[in-house]
């Protein structure tokens, strides 16, 4: 960070401190909410969420070979098999917008396109199959429908148009990684995808939500997730041990713990923001909550756009979004703004944006945030239309 950046926040610190209004109710409330959500996030996301998906960003770092990560997800693949990986693979670990960020640029400065790692970046947090069942169950068959389609298109048009408005930029970028030299792996495939799987598994059920409504299923699952997340981290650690090298092990440790020190300053600051400015669900802070549920009643245009740009700015837990829309929905938010913040909001936080940023630089961010917001508004609209 350069002198001069670091100065002028340390003036907007200092200014933001000097004016606050110390005696003010809101302020008051936004302050605690802020620790609150922070409180939250540390307990329930840090250890289980955040600390296994650093350890798979680094191992997808030192251990997959970037030939396999661009066979499969470089702007060589295929289309059809770069965004079905992309797309599946991100909804198969069922995790918010920010534990997704790691991942994201694993795969990203490991050689992956910028189309195909934008599906997995919307895709992860947005698909999440989990909470898609619970959205039809809850909600209703046809908002949990309209949501899936919704995510699943999003994923892939996202990522197509990323790719083709900054198709000059990832050409030179894809030749850069194409020209570097790169030694034979030293173990077979088979042996990292084992390895890296644990982590995976471990990753999904360590954080399998308990059931909200009556599933046998899930909540079978549910009661074996220790013994399973157990048996996964064990396959982890053996595998680990057997098969890679001290100084393989000691070269994951510190690319993990890079990951950590690029992400972790930027998200806690995110989420003391958004606990400051929205609260947790069912908790004032300073924006009043009900002045969300008046802005987003009906189908107009409006509705919907406020509906995406409000999601896209505020943080959901894995599943929280359920809960919440059915509240809002109950207090007059209408079907469609409904379907834009469940596309956009557990898919975006303004945590998750800072981080973007990082990886990808402002334009590419503030892109793939306009994409995910007017996308969500024409969906909401269209939805809103034909369930009226």
């Amino acid at each position: 960070m350069k002198d001069r950046t670091k100065f002028s926040l340390i003036v907007l610190f200092f200014l933001a401190f000097y004016f606050l209004p110390e005696g003010n109710e809101r302020i008051l409330a936004g302050l605690a909410e802020s620790v609150a959500m922070m409180s939250d996030y540390a307990r329930e996301h840090v250890l289980l969420c955040l600390v296994p998906a650093f350890f798979i960003a680094g191992a997808i770092c030192v251990f997959v070979s970037q030939q396999a990560v661009m066979k499969y997800l470089g702007g060589g693949a295929k289309k059809w098999i770069a965004y079905s990986v992309a797309s599946v693979s991100g909804s198969v670990l069922a995790v918010c917008s920010c534990t997704v960020l790691p991942l994201f640029a694993g795969i990203y400065k490991r050689g992956a396109g910028l189309g195909p790692a934008s599906a997995f970046l919307y895709s992860g947090p947005a698909i999440n199959v989990l909470a898609i069942i619970l959205t039809a169950r809850v909600l209703g068959l046809e908002m949990g429908i309209a949501r899936a389609v919704g995510a699943v298109s999003f994923s892939v048009v996202i990522g197509l148009l990323m790719a083709a408005i900054f198709g000059k930029e990832e050409k030179a970028r894809q030749e850069g990684f194409a020209l570097t030299c790169e030694e034979e792996p030293a173990r077979p495939l088979w042996k990292t995808v084992i390895q890296m799987a644990g982590m995976v598994v471990f990753l999904v059920f360590a954080n399998w939500a308990a059931p909200k409504t009556s599933n046998a299923v899930w909540e079978g699952i549910y009661n074996l997730k220790w013994i399973l997340s157990g048996a996964a981290l064990g396959v982890t650690v053996l595998t680990s041990w057997l098969w890679f090298t001290r100084d393989e092990r000691s070269e994951w440790f510190s690319s993990t713990w890079g990951y950590a020190l690029q992400v972790m300053p930027l998200l806690f600051a995110g989420v003391l923001v958004a606990g400051f400015l929205l609260g947790r669900p069912g908790h004032e802070a300073l924006i009043p909550g009900r002045y969300v549920a008046m802005l987003v009643g009906g189908n107009s245009p409006w509705a919907n756009f406020f509906a995406s740009i409000s999601g896209a700015f505020m943080y959901f837990a894995t599943l929280t979004e359920v809960p919440i829309l059915q509240g809002l929905l109950g207090a007059g938010m209408g079907k469609g703004p409904a379907l834009a913040l469940l596309l956009a909001g557990p898919a975006l936080s303004l945590p998750s944006m800072l981080v973007i940023n990082t990886i990808l630089g402002p334009r590419k961010t503030a892109v793939y945030v306009v994409l995910v917001v007017l996308l969500s508004t024409g969906a909401g609209m269209l939805f809103g239309m034909l369930a009226s």
